[in-house]
């Protein structure tokens, strides 16, 4: 009997090398599992959104709330009125937004509204004068918590483009979370307030739950991956998805970037016989990620991964499930800016009913999407000619500056890849690789005709540079003194004001 090109292999269940498995999840993620929880998978803004609020109405002692884009739009003034009427009510609600998801999408008078109504909002990561390459780690995590009993975790923000615009056609984002009850939601409150002690006095101990605070709620055990910078605890753990995977490995993202490592993981698993999907954005809100994206198509579809592109608007989901007991939803795109730059939040079900829900539920999203196939010549060219819909991408977020640093990540990796010919690079990479040639011979043209063109801004840059490591060397003597001053050491000087931290 011929399987539908959609349909999901046959299984085999083998309790030791699921034993296994599962010892080395914990080992790569850091994070332990947690069982006796029950889970629900929200879909779309339609389902995410109102279970949010649902909970947040409920709220009766503390709402965490950690979002990397909060736009001062229809949807973050209806999650704004929420937060201040419950607290105002007495519960203590905190917020933690990134500064550039943020920038241009909320105002300050947005945030003094809440802050002004009793809630406590902070801000991660804004421009340091001292930090000049700061920017290049963000909070992308998407979360809530409430009163230690519930927790989302998910790859959607707070905006309208994910509830889209039916008046005019446009369609909601696609994109996914999980609600979760149970003794895990312990372990997404302390990656709330793990984020929280980074920008300021840290969470009381008493607010913090532990798993034995919370009763069971279900039979799911799951882990809580909360990865931070060059932790690379996803990284691992993907990795090893790839790598231990016998029978299917589906996986949905929307800012695909595939580095030698993890691409040649999905290669080899795909040549071992593995149904190896991958569906990512045919729209995106950055376009040339696009082209970055589609460059390591070839090596995949070569090695017999299939490929999908979503017909639809955006496709912004972080999912992945794998011989259908193991499944993923978050914040963490596959590619090198989330693996290893970003503060991350994702949980990893290990659960066979769940598994299946999401393989459903990734068959119905295949059924939007074009397949993309090799041509005669061996390039990556949609298997349909069918016309795409393609909506209005107005009032969408804009493609912030950590997800621009993965195109330069890419042009690196295989710019140092053909000088120093350490490894076989594909014929996808030859427009990358020509693109930098270009670049280069560009910039030293403009060297020898206009050669102020190209030293004033060095020159700007290496004073910038300069002023910021005397500004840090010059703090952190300062602080050393404080320390041993208040120890009783000989120093007794008191540190100057215009070096103290924050100034």
């Amino acid at each position: 009997m011929k399987r539908h090109p959609y349909q999901q292999p046959s299984r085999e269940t083998n309790p030791t090398i699921r034993l296994l498995a599962e010892q080395a999840f914990s080992r790569a993620a850091g994070a332990p599992h947690a069982e006796r929880n029950s889970v629900r998978i929200l879909k779309d803004a339609g389902e995410n959104y109102p279970a949010w609020i649902e909970a947040m109405q409920s709220a009766r002692q503390s709402i965490h709330f950690e979002n990397y884009i909060i736009s001062d739009d229809e949807v973050g003034r209806r999650f704004a009125d929420i937060m201040i009427d419950r607290a105002k009510d007495g519960v203590r609600v905190r917020v933690i937004y990134d500064w550039l998801g943020c920038l241009g999408k909320s105002s300050g008078s947005y945030w003094r509204r809440l802050r002004e109504a009793g809630v406590e909002v902070r801000c991660f990561n804004p421009p340091r004068l001292y930090q000049p390459f700061g920017w290049l780690n963000r909070d992308h995590r998407k979360m809530i918590a409430v009163d230690g009993r519930i927790g989302f975790v998910t790859g959607l923000c707070v905006s309208s483009v994910w509830e889209g615009d039916p008046g005019r056609s446009i369609e909601p984002w696609r994109d996914t979370g999980i609600m979760i009850t149970g003794p895990a939601v312990a372990d997404i409150e302390q990656a709330f307030a793990d984020v929280w002690a980074t920008m300021g006095p840290p969470l009381p101990p008493d607010e913090v739950p532990d798993r034995s605070a919370i009763h069971p709620a279900g039979d799911v055990t799951l882990r809580v991956v909360a990865s931070a910078p060059y932790t690379t605890g996803l990284f691992r753990l993907d990795q090893l998805i790839a790598s231990v995977a016998r029978e299917s490995l589906w996986l949905t993202d929307a800012y695909f970037v595939g580095v030698a490592p993890y691409i040649q993981a999905l290669a080899s698993a795909a040549r071992d016989g593995v149904d190896v999907r991958l569906l990512v954005p045919g729209t995106t809100d950055i376009p040339f990620l696009r082209a970055i994206s589609r460059a390591g198509y070839q090596p995949l579809l070569e090695a017999g991964v299939r490929i999908f592109e979503w017909n639809g608007q955006m496709l912004h989901a972080k999912t992945a499930v794998a011989d259908g007991r193991w499944a993923r939803i978050g914040s963490t795109n596959l590619n090198i800016s989330s693996w290893l730059g970003n503060y991350e939040l994702d949980v990893a079900v290990e659960d066979a009913s769940f598994a299946r829900s999401m393989e459903e539920m990734y068959l119905e999203d295949l059924s939007r999407s074009t397949e993309i196939v090799l041509d005669r010549r061996r390039a990556a060219c949609p298997v349909s000619r069918r016309t795409r819909a393609r909506h209005s991408m107005q009032a969408r977020p804009r493609g912030s500056m950590s997800r621009a640093g993965i195109g330069v990540m890419r042009m690196g990796n295989v710019v140092g890849a053909a000088i120093s010919n350490r490894r076989t690079l594909e014929p996808a990479e030859a427009r990358l690789m020509f693109g930098a040639g270009v670049f280069l011979l560009a910039l030293a043209i403009t060297a020898v005709c206009w050669p102020q063109w190209l030293a004033v801004p060095f020159a700007v840059v290496s004073s910038w540079l300069a002023i910021t490591l005397l500004l840090r060397a010059l703090n952190i003597t300062f602080q050393n003194r404080r320390r041993r001053t208040r120890r009783g050491g000989r120093t007794s000087e008191p540190p100057d004001s215009d070096c103290e931290e924050g100034r």
